[in-house]
């Protein structure tokens, strides 16, 4: 008998006991790792495409896309901006024109207002006359209930600089009588008259001669030596010593000028050279006083002419050396010179 047949026995039956391979379960674990294998795969090309994208957008022409966007979005932001500030500008300047238009409005509203109301009262007082002691009554009665201290106005009382009228003559109008003129207080301001007499030429056949032009209190006699030249063309004609007197007077009357003009463009009394006496503070603040020519028009009807200027009337203008005067439409120049002290 074969020693090693127990052996062999026991491994068919073994081999006899071993239970089936599941045909499905291992068709099932194939599909799942052709799974993972697939899905794995389709990762790896994902990150491999990913990849290639952030290589290309790495380069300088994606860089200035990108950058241009930006430009493009700032502006836009920007724009955007400034709309809604011109927007809220315009609403703003808007609203300004509103409130001053419903201002002028309101301003013409109380302006027709107010003329309505003194039309109406010029009317009532042109329709009905009242007596003084009327129109009293009704003032105080108005004050009674307008402007009393505790009323709804707060309007002071009415304060009158003039006296009150007499009650003589408030009854006298309501009677129908004139009252009292009053009389005429005496005037003892000054008329003019002695001026104008004082100020005045009597001439030899009874006719007077009244100045246009008297002298100030500062007229004074000049210290220095002053003399106007009277040229005609290139010529001199005349010679004057001026500071022998206060005040030249210039003109065609005779009575009564000092420096006569008989070219018909000159007035009568034409215009005044009058030395005055002014003081003036120096830097220290001390007065320093000199005697000065000036030049005076006497509202002449051709006018004075200094150094080719216009002469204002009836205003003081100060003379210096070597001006040049020359009165209405005459060709002589009249040449003011100061001569040098020793």
């Amino acid at each position: 008998m074969d020693v090693d047949s127990p052996d062999r026995a026991d491994r068919a039956n073994q081999r006899t006991n071993r239970k089936p391979r599941d045909d499905s379960a291992t068709e099932d674990g194939r599909r799942y790792r052709n799974r993972d294998d697939e899905t794995g795969r389709r990762s790896h090309r994902s990150r491999s495409r990913d990849r290639g994208r952030r290589q290309r957008s790495r380069t300088p022409e994606s860089k200035h896309r990108r950058s241009r966007s930006r430009d493009r979005e700032r502006r836009r932001d920007k724009d955007s901006e400034i709309d809604r500030r011109r927007d809220r500008d315009r609403d703003r300047d808007r609203d300004r024109d509103r409130d001053r238009e419903s201002r002028r409005q309101r301003s013409r509203e109380r302006g027709s207002a107010r003329r309505d109301l003194d039309e109406d009262d010029r009317r009532g007082r042109l329709g009905r006359r009242r007596s003084p002691a009327e129109r009293s009554r009704s003032r105080s009665k108005h004050r009674g209930d307008t402007d009393q201290p505790g009323s709804s106005n707060g309007r002071s009382l009415i304060k009158r600089s003039g006296p009150l009228p007499s009650q003589n003559d408030s009854f006298a109008m309501s009677k129908g009588e004139a009252p009292e003129k009053p009389v005429e207080k005496p005037n003892f301001g000054n008329s003019g008259v002695l001026a104008a007499a004082s100020n005045s030429v009597v001439q030899a056949d009874g006719t007077t001669i009244t100045l246009k032009y008297h002298e100030p209190a500062e007229a004074r006699l000049p210290r220095d030596s002053w003399k106007l030249f009277v040229f005609k063309d290139q010529d001199i004609v005349d010679t004057i010593e001026l500071s022998t007197r206060t005040c030249w007077l210039v003109g065609r009357e005779l009575a009564v000028v000092d420096i006569a003009a008989q070219h018909p463009s000159i007035s009568k009394q034409h215009a005044v050279i009058q030395f005055r006496y002014t003081e003036k503070r120096n830097e220290y603040g001390d007065k320093i006083g000199r005697v000065k020519p000036y030049l005076i028009d006497l509202e002449s009807a051709n006018g004075t002419m200094l150094n080719h200027a216009k002469v204002p009337e009836s205003r003081y203008l100060e003379l210096r050396n070597k001006d040049m005067i020359q009165f209405g439409s005459s060709t002589r120049e009249y040449v003011l010179v100061q001569a040098p002290k020793d």
